[in-house]
């Protein structure tokens, strides 16, 4: 009995064996599902375009909010949602299916566009965006996990870099439609409710997503660890980490890995920072609704599409460069907005475009740099401990964002995030890995 049942192991080993060996790795290999997977990042993507335009203003002009922290707690509200679901995603992986959370995603952000195009309070706004923190968290998490899955280590770069393209395309050109939207039909509902196409879309399109833990299992086959090809001497998370371990290696202890978080954590700080307070500054010095439209979806219309060739760049030449020039350009770019202030629409198009720029060399890179040093088993739960850092961002900006334009003024809210950009660039400078020479 004893021989039978080693038997019978045996054959199953050989089963499972033979399954892996008929999983490939690669884009071209998995080109079908990647290509769905970054379309239903259009409609992630597009959906949290809806509020890029048109709420800062919403909260000023139709719940007539005075001050700039009320009128950005919507953005406190997204990005702290988002920061901590993002966090238990990895965790979640371990006992569900990544398709099965990406279509829950998706229920819960099903009731964020009529929200926001009709309700009567503020307070549903708020609530709104909690929702779509949890819609956002889910779903693109999904999506990014997901797709560095199928095409394995050798693409990191440019599986995470059409992604973000895919997704913050989409928010782009939703901000520039919603913007034009509002200019000729008034701030809501019109530009809001075209959200529930997204929403449809997505749900559809997710149903016929295939689960990739096979893709994981293939790539854990291969190699225990997966260090950087493009790095020397970076020490990453290695397998049979507990999730708090991983967590204190993702936030700290790992010197390339603490660099990433911290350079994510100031991205999208300035981005909450921008998203907040570039449309009422602008109103305030004369620009309408399809102008200030136009500012707001220049800048993630080119984060998206540059960060294909950032991410395919990256792979080639190593992470470091892209995300230190990335994030002094972003410094740059917020303050050519107040420099160049006295020609409002120049300002704003100049600084959207340098911005739009330094994320897309940033933004794919760094979910690539902290690929690169983790375990397969454990790359959802270290992205997801990147991911909460980065998002957290939104919700320190926004805070800082409004207390400072309260109490100092729109201008020097500007001011501060573009040096705490700068600082950052130096921060990561001096912990990121250097790529090997080998890679150059």
């Amino acid at each position: 009995m004893t021989t039978n049942g080693r038997s019978a192991t045996t054959a199953n080993l050989a089963v499972a064996k033979q399954g892996l060996r008929e999983i490939e790795l690669g884009l071209r290999a998995n080109l079908r599902q990647f290509i769905i997977l970054a379309a239903v990042n259009l409609t992630v993507g597009g959906l949290v375009g809806l509020e890029r335009t048109t709420t800062p203003l919403v909260g000023k002009d139709v719940f007539h909010l005075s001050s700039s922290l009320s009128i950005f707690s919507f953005i406190v509200a997204f990005g702290a949602t988002k920061a901590i679901t993002d966090l238990f995603t990895g965790p979640l992986t371990a006992r569900y299916s990544k398709r099965s959370i990406l279509l829950v995603g998706w229920l819960i952000g099903a009731p964020v566009p009529l929200v926001l195009a009709y309700s009567t309070h503020w307070w549903m706004i708020i609530l709104a965006n909690v929702a779509l923190g949890l819609n956002q968290g889910l779903t693109w998490s999904m999506t990014v996990n997901m797709k560095i899955d199928l095409v394995g280590p050798r693409q990191r770069g440019l599986a995470t870099g059409i992604n973000e393209a895919a997704g913050y395309g989409a928010v782009g050109l939703t901000a520039l439609i919603t913007g034009y939207l509002a200019s000729r039909y008034g701030l809501r509902p019109i530009p809001e409710i075209i959200g529930v196409a997204f929403v449809v879309l997505g749900f559809i399109l997710s149903l016929t997503v295939k689960d990739t833990a096979d893709h994981v299992a293939q790539e854990s086959s291969r190699s225990a660890v997966g260090f950087a090809p493009n790095f020397n001497g970076s020490q990453g998370v290695s397998e049979h980490h507990s999730f708090r371990d991983i967590f204190w290696e993702t936030t700290w202890r790992s010197k390339g890995l603490r660099g990433a978080s911290q350079a994510g954590f100031v991205s999208n700080l300035n981005d909450a920072v921008t998203w907040g307070v570039f449309p009422l500054l602008f109103t305030n010095h004369g620009l309408g609704l399809f102008a200030i439209g136009l500012i707001k979806g220049l800048y993630p219309l080119l984060w998206g599409l540059g960060q294909i060739p950032t991410g395919l760049v990256s792979d080639k030449i190593g992470r470091k460069p892209l995300i230190t020039i990335g994030m002094a350009i972003q410094s740059v770019a917020l303050f050519l907005a107040i420099i160049l202030l006295k020609w409002p629409l120049l300002a704003g198009i100049v600084s959207s475009l340098l911005l739009g720029i330094g994320t897309a060399m940033v933004y794919p890179t760094l979910i690539a740099a902290v690929s690169d040093v983790v375990a397969p088993s454990n790359r959802s739960k270290s992205l997801g401990v990147y991911r909460f850092w980065r998002d957290l961002g939104y919700a320190v900006g926004a805070i800082t964002a409004g207390l400072i334009s309260t109490f100092a003024g729109l201008n020097v809210s500007i001011l501060i995030a573009a040096a705490i950009t700068g600082l950052s660039s130096l921060m990561a400078l001096r912990w990121l890995p250097t790529p090997s020479r080998n890679s150059l």
